[in-house]
């Protein structure tokens, strides 16, 4: 009889060569609030339960250099959370700490179907230097989905 592949992988012989911790650890992720319209939402999700996420405004950030530079540098992503239309505070700031850190930024901006397109190109337009991907959100439970999926 000859023995499948799955029968031999799962043989006393081969246990040796498995590794017995999990596939990777939970990514330090930081949720950051850019503006007012955004600071209700991402505090909303702070109280969910996550993986090790932490959640901040713009605001507290950008005011504490060292605490700046500490969340950035302790984060495997940065995610930075606007709202269409709105002005996106100290996102420069933000956006270069994590450049100089090398941290990945993902940015999400939530719009509805009453927001204009010149609204969501300004905002578009000022997140863009600072994020390796850029995300338009049609709902608060889109953001939470994509947070979910980055494993946050």
């Amino acid at each position: 009889m000859i023995e499948s592949e799955s029968a031999r992988m799962s043989s006393a012989a081969e246990a040796r060569f498995r590794v017995d911790l999990p596939n990777s650890r939970p990514r330090a992720v930081k949720v950051i609030a850019l503006d007012g319209r955004s600071e209700p939402v991402v505090d909303d999700l702070a109280r969910r339960r996550w993986n090790g996420a932490a959640f901040f405004t713009a605001t507290d950030l950008a005011s504490d250099p060292v605490r700046l530079h500490e969340e950035v540098d302790s984060a495997d992503l940065v995610v930075m959370v606007a709202t269409a239309g709105e002005s996106p505070r100290d996102v420069a700031l933000i956006g270069e700490a994590c450049s100089r850190e090398r941290v990945t930024t993902t940015g999400l901006i939530m719009c509805d179907e009453e927001t204009s397109d010149v609204a969501l190109s300004k905002t578009l337009s000022r997140l863009r230097p600072w994020m390796l991907m850029l995300v338009v959100a049609s709902s608060r439970d889109y953001i939470e989905d994509m947070l979910l999926a980055l494993r946050a």
